[in-house]
């Protein structure tokens, strides 16, 4: 059975209860004040369109309202939860990753929907503000740099001045390499 075919890749409930599990393993916490224990299910509450709110919950302690999605990257948008979990999964399995253009063709939604999913999933998974190599981690950079050229010799009769082999950077392309390593990477 293919893992794109799990209930919560394809069903509004089975997504939600799927996040539910994952994020609450031992019941739900309040993201608004993080009280564990008076928390208590809202069933057949509407929204504004007369839609009912699936996996509504009311805290006790601070009388807020929320859902699984607070305080998540799904938050505040309208995007149906499976189709986060479906492109969250095609992101991360990926080997060169996924573009919006073809997200958008997957999902079934619009271009400018694929852009925004992926942006918020990539944003969720950037470790910190530019730690190693460019920040203060404490890594070692080793950098290595080289210019690539396209052109062939000259063979025409007209150029009978130029060099057959042109020299210097200024018309080439420069390419740039690092790579970062850790005390624990360098062994004696």
């Amino acid at each position: 059975m293919s893992i794109m075919s799990k209930p919560y890749f394809h069903d509004e409930t089975a997504a939600l209860i799927f996040l539910e599990d994952v994020l609450w393993p031992n019941g739900a916490v309040c993201p608004h004040c993080g009280e564990p224990k008076r928390i208590y299910h809202l069933n057949g509450v509407k929204d504004k369109k007369g839609r009912v709110r699936p996996g509504l919950r009311k805290c006790g302690a601070c009388r807020k309202q929320f859902t699984v999605r607070v305080g998540t990257v799904f938050e505040s948008s309208h995007v149906p939860l499976f189709k986060w979990l479906q492109a969250t999964y095609l992101l991360c399995s990926s080997k060169k990753g996924i573009s919006a253009h073809q997200l958008h063709r997957v999902l079934e939604v619009q271009y400018k929907t694929a852009w925004f999913v992926l942006m918020r999933l990539r944003e969720a998974m950037r470790s910190g503000d530019l730690t190693p190599p460019f920040g203060s981690g404490g890594g070692i950079v080793e950098v290595d740099e080289t210019f690539i050229n396209d052109r062939r010799p000259i063979e025409s009769k007209g150029a009978k001045n130029r060099h057959p082999h042109p020299r210097g950077t200024y018309d080439m392309m420069k390419v740039l390499s690092s790579s970062t390593a850790t005390q624990a990477d360098q062994s004696p």
